[in-house]
Formats: structure tokens, C-alpha cells, sequence
């Protein structure tokens, strides 16, 4: 294990020099030779390469990403942790780290740790160190690309699956993978830590999109959920839609939608809202200035000054604190960062059309800032403090502070061997073959924005249901059916519901699963069997010596 100093010197040079290893380490062979391949740059990545090379295999991750770590780098540093004694192993080990890095002077600039608090932190085990839950984006980065070091992991930066004809099968497993840029992997096993499960689409295996009927999985919480308010991201009072109050003739604002909601508990093809988890900062010496998209419409937020009207003024309730005058900024309220309806396409989406999305959520994201910190219509009290906000100088620096990575808090979700359901996250029936534990609340954003009988606009999908204990995730689901692919993984895009994917999808839980996965890839590789037919007993015993939590009673 590297010490904390080595660690921060290791990532600073590793951050440093993205550009450089971002290159082809082997630029002289086409093909490339490993015993297992990760496909995907995301924080389950990083825990699956660790896993495997401590196993004594070959691992490489092919990242379609030049920053590594996924959400976790990319500015959700307010950790959804749901309940953290259900978190082991290496998702662990990283926020050991976290807490290992800020125990020192040099980690504090903009503040104290004094002036900062005990926040998020949790005390050391028998089995465990301390722990720290909250962290600006560049120690993530810091910390992962320590790991990428110490561990010699080759990574391909900037490399995108040839999703038409990229995937080589035969006799039912994954034989190689190429990437448009013309590199093929050959590999014994094969995991998609993708957020989008684009391998797992390309290699045949059956995935869904959109919400399930309840009926579906006999789900309460799952489909459409007009009339059901959760959190206080819906409009509690009246507001007109209408361009001008009170006329539908004059049309809708924008980011309403006309179509028919739906009726509750129907299936429907749309997902819940993406967005960007800004990192922001008040520290004068740190902060740049809000900047005006080229883009930018301010009639994009008319809807929002309607709110405002209402007198409602909850608008820094999800400035979540990270150390150093920062801040963990998410989507809250009727009318805020989430970008409702406007990402259903991304799954299916071509790289183009995706990077096209994508772009349309950055500029309508950073218009809103723009708009809230410069319109002169906007509440003068909230204007005020607003100003006082902007994006930091210190981090993601080569792209102007803002984060490099879109929240896409759902895409595909495979259907696999075993489909987790709200049954197995309310304690409802036994999970099988526990290969790690979530515990956070059955969580949905908000998936589309109508215009109720009555006339006025409203929000819906957001869901908010705590779960009993930390639940156990089935094995099964982060495999596909044998029938499909013999030697494949998933522990980003896992098997499950809608609405039980709304639990699992959190970052630890995602380190978690990307360990287990690694894990049963390189017994699987040794024993020369499907993973379909792995020994639970056997892998158990391998996940419980190295630390992962596996029992949530």
C-alpha cells in the first residue's frame, strides 16, 4: 500500500500527464492479449483491474474516458453512501484513502479541516480503517491514478468500442473486442463497467430500457407515478405553464412537455433526468465567474421565475460541502439542474448523437447558473447569494472547471440470470448469492414534466423509498443468462428493475460489485467454466477473505 505522501505525489504526476498516457502503451501491436478486459473507465473499473491483478492475472482497462473514476471523479464527492458498515473491500480501501489524505496540513488551503468539520466520517473498525465520505474531485482522481501505478494496470484512454461490428463472439463467449480506432483485446473474460452497457449491447445480451409496468414484477414504485410526490423536487403550489398565464393557445414554456403523461404503474420508454454534479466554490481566490454559454436563451427559464413567484426559496439546500470552500451541487426543486426529457435517446444513442445530448444538458446547465447569478428578474436575496458562487479554478482544469462527466444515473439494465426487484431492496424475499450489499433509499429523479388536468405543470417520477436494512445483491445479476454469454460481466448496468436499479446505482456500491466481478472472472478462468457456473460457496469464501460485506442483517 502506497503512504498518503507517496500516494498525493504518485497522482499528481499521474493527473499531470494524462495527455501523455493516454496513448497507445503498445502502439507497435494491433492485437493485445489479457486474462480479463475491462471495457469502461468507471469507478467499478478501477476496483475490478485492482482485484484482478491482486489475483494474479492480467487486466487492462479500455476507457472510452481520458479521466478515470467515472462519477466519482466527475464531481459527486457527497458520497451516497446509504449505510456504510455495508461497504467493504476495495470501495472501502478508497475511502480509507480519502480520509488518509486529509489528515494532513497540506490537504487544506482554501480552509481548516477544524473550520471544515467531522463531516461524513466514519471511525475505524477491527477490519477496517477510518473512513471519510466526502472529497473534492481531484483527490479522487488522484487516488485512482495511484492505483493505476501502483498496480502497473495498462490503460487505453479515448478508446470507443466499435459497437456495429467490435464484439467477436464464438461459441457463446467473447472471444475479442475492437475499438474504432482499429486496437483489438482478446481476453478469457470480459467486463462492462460502461454507465451505457454499450459491450453488453453489442454482444447480444438482453437489456431493458425505461420503466417496467408494475405488473411486470408485481412493483409498487417501478412505472409511470403521476399523482405520487416524494423529496421537494415537484411544485407544491399552482403554476401556470402556459406563455401566457392562463392561455393554451399561447403554447407551453419551455421543458414542458404536451404529451400524456401516462397512467400510474405503466410502462413507458423514459428515464429519470441526468445532470452535472458541479463542483462549486465561494472562495474568492478560487472562483471563476459563472460563464454565458454561446449558446445561451434565457427564455430556457421562464418556468423558473415562476417559481420563484410562489415564494418558494429552497435553492442551496443541495450545495452539499466538500472540503476547501466546495461544494457538491445537485439538482433540487421543482426547476434546477436535472434536465427532465430531454435524455431518453441517450441509451440507444450513436456516439455523435450522444456527444450532441450531452452538450445540450451542458449548455441548458450552465445557462441556468448564468441566468440565476445575471438575469435581472431573478429574486434579488437569491441573486445576491448566488453571485457569491462559481466554478473552481483547481479542478477539472482542462475543461474550464466544469465536470467532465454527464450524470447518467440510468441507461440500459441487462436481464440477466437473476432480476433484482424494490422485493429484494424492501426485504420482501431472500436474495440469492450475495456478492455485495446497497442500502440507499429506493431513489428516482424526476422523469418528465406535464400539464396536470387542472391545468397547471407538474414533475414526475421522482421516488424516495428508504429500505429496511442493507439488502444483498444476487450474483446473478451482474451475469447474463449462460444462453447469451458464458464469460461476461456487468456490475455497472446490472440486472434489475427501474426502480430497484434506482438503489443500487451508487458509486460505492458500483466498487463493490466491480470487485466481486473480478473476482469470480479470474476463478472462473482457472476452473475454465462458464461464470454461469461458478461455485457460490467457493466465491463467498474468496469475497469475504478479501473484505467485501456480504450478510445485511
Amino acid at each position: 500500500m502506497l503512504k498518503p505522501f507517496s500516494l498525493l505525489l504518485v497522482g499528481l504526476l499521474a493527473i499531470g500527464t494524462l495527455s501523455a498516457t493516454a496513448k497507445d502503451p503498445a502502439p507497435q501491436k494491433k492485437t493485445r492479449q489479457y486474462d480479463v478486459v475491462i471495457y469502461g473507465g468507471t469507478s467499478s473499473a478501477l476496483t475490478a483491474a485492482v482485484q484482478t491483478i491482486r489475483m494474479g492475472k492480467t487486466a487492462v482497462i479500455v476507457s472510452p474516458d481520458k479521466h478515470l473514476g467515472g462519477l466519482t471523479t466527475g464531481g459527486l464527492g457527497w458520497t451516497d453512501a446509504g449505510k456504510e458498515k455495508s461497504i467493504g473491500g476495495l470501495s472501502r480501501e478508497f475511502y480509507h484513502q480519502v480520509y488518509e489524505h486529509y489528515k494532513h496540513d497540506s490537504a487544506w488551503r482554501q480552509q481548516t479541516f477544524e473550520e471544515y468539520g467531522k463531516r461524513k466520517l466514519t471511525k475505524p473498525t477491527e477490519t477496517n480503517g477510518a473512513a471519510m465520505w466526502v472529497f473534492e474531485p481531484h483527490v479522487a482522481e488522484m487516488i485512482y491514478e495511484g492505483w493505476v501505478d501502483e498496480h502497473k494496470i495498462p490503460v487505453f484512454r479515448d478508446e470507443w468500442l466499435d459497437r456495429e461490428n467490435g464484439v467477436k463472439m464464438k461459441g457463446g463467449k467473447i472471444v475479442a473486442i475492437t475499438t474504432l480506432s482499429g486496437k483489438t483485446f482478446r481476453g478469457k473474460m470480459f467486463l462492462d463497467t460502461t454507465y451505457e452497457g454499450d459491450l453488453m449491447a453489442a454482444a447480444g445480451v438482453d437489456y431493458h430500457v425505461g420503466r417496467e409496468a408494475n405488473s411486470v414484477y408485481d412493483e409498487e414504485w417501478n412505472g409511470v407515478q403521476v399523482g405520487v410526490l416524494h423529496h421537494a423536487h415537484f411544485f407544491d403550489k399552482p403554476v401556470d405553464p402556459y406563455v401566457v398565464p392562463g392561455d393554451p393557445e399561447s403554447g407551453l414554456l419551455p421543458r414542458i412537455s404536451s404529451e400524456d403523461p401516462g397512467k400510474k404503474g405503466e410502462e413507458d420508454h423514459r428515464i429519470q433526468a441526468y445532470c452535472f454534479r458541479m463542483c462549486l466554490t465561494n472562495a474568492p481566490e478560487n472562483r471563476i465567474p459563472f460563464p454565458k454559454p454561446e449558446e445561451y436563451d434565457p427564455s430556457q427559464y421562464e418556468l423558473l421565475l415562476r417559481v420563484y413567484d410562489t415564494g418558494w426559496r429552497r435553492t442551496f439546500q443541495k450545495f452539499d460541502p466538500l472540503p476547501n470552500k466546495k461544494t457538491d451541487t445537485n439538482n433540487h426543486g421543482p426547476f434546477s439542474t436535472d434536465n427532465i426529457g430531454m435524455n431518453f435517446d441517450y441509451p440507444e444513442a450513436s456516439y455523435e448523437e450522444r456527444k450532441a445530448i450531452i452538450k445540450e444538458h451542458e449548455v441548458y446547465q450552465k445557462g441556468l447558473m448564468y441566468f440565476m447569478a445575471n438575469d435581472p428578474r431573478m429574486p434579488e436575496d437569491v441573486q445576491a447569494e448566488m453571485q457569491q458562487w462559481g466554478l473552481p479554478k483547481d479542478e477539472f482544469k482542462d475543461n474550464g472547471g466544469w465536470p467532465h462527466q454527464l450524470y447518467i444515473r440510468e441507461a440500459r439494465r441487462m436481464i440477466g440470470d437473476y432480476v433484482m426487484t424494490e422485493h429484494d431492496c424492501l426485504d420482501k424475499i431472500k436474495t440469492p448469492d450475495s456478492v455485495g450489499l446497497g442500502s440507499y433509499t429506493l431513489d428516482s429523479h424526476n422523469v418528465q414534466r406535464y400539464v396536470k388536468p387542472d391545468g397547471y405543470v407538474q414533475n414526475e417520477g421522482d421516488i424516495g423509498v428508504k429500505v429496511p436494512r442493507p439488502y444483498e445483491v444476487a450474483y446473478g445479476s451482474i451475469v447474463p443468462k449462460k444462453e447469451q454469454c458464458q464469460n461476461l460481466f456487468v456490475p455497472v448496468c446490472v440486472s434489475s428493475s427501474h426502480i430497484a436499479f434506482g438503489s443500487i446505482r451508487m458509486e460505492p456500491v458500483f466498487m463493490i460489485l466491480g470487485q466481486s466481478a473480478a473476482t469470480a472472472a479470474c476463478m472462473s478462468i482457472d476452473q475454465n467454466i462458464a461464470v454461469q457456473d461458478l461455485d457460490y460457496e467457493t466465491l463467498k469464501k474468496r469475497l469475504v477473505k478479501d473484505g467485501q460485506v456480504l450478510d445485511g442483517k
